[in-house]
């Protein structure tokens, strides 16, 4: 059975950092990724890595800012998560999927998520 569970989500004020981890346990797989959802908004991808933890790929709005990472030999991914703006307050939820190939930002390309985990930046 497939499990992915995050952990690490917060209050922080603006320029603060969290970091965020995600354990799946079950099967192998060969991208983890990061997306948020905002009340009212579509999800948005965060960032992604591959089973061996390169490359990376990140959206636009957090690169410099946020750093992915995995834990090479284990089912864990980091998101570590820098200067802080309150526009990146949001439910964070980690992706995973077992397809050698797939198109990183789309979040239909993943066959499991987990609950999420909270992020809240106050201004």
């Amino acid at each position: 059975q497939v499990q992915v569970v995050e952990s690490g989500g917060g209050l922080v004020q603006a320029g603060g950092s969290l970091r965020l981890s995600c354990v799946a346990s079950g099967r192998t797989f060969y991208t983890m990724a990061w997306f948020r959802q905002a009340p009212g908004e579509e999800r948005q991808f965060v960032a992604a890595t591959r089973k061996k933890g390169v490359p990376q790929y990140y959206a636009d709005s957090v690169k410099g800012r946020f750093t992915i990472s995995k834990n090479n030999g284990e089912n864990t991914v980091y998101l570590q998560m820098n200067n802080l703006k309150p526009e990146d307050t949001a439910l964070y939820l980690c992706a995973v999927s077992h397809y050698p190939e797939v198109t990183y930002a789309d979040s239909s390309t993943y066959n499991f998520w987990g609950q999420g985990t909270q992020v809240t930046v106050s201004p």
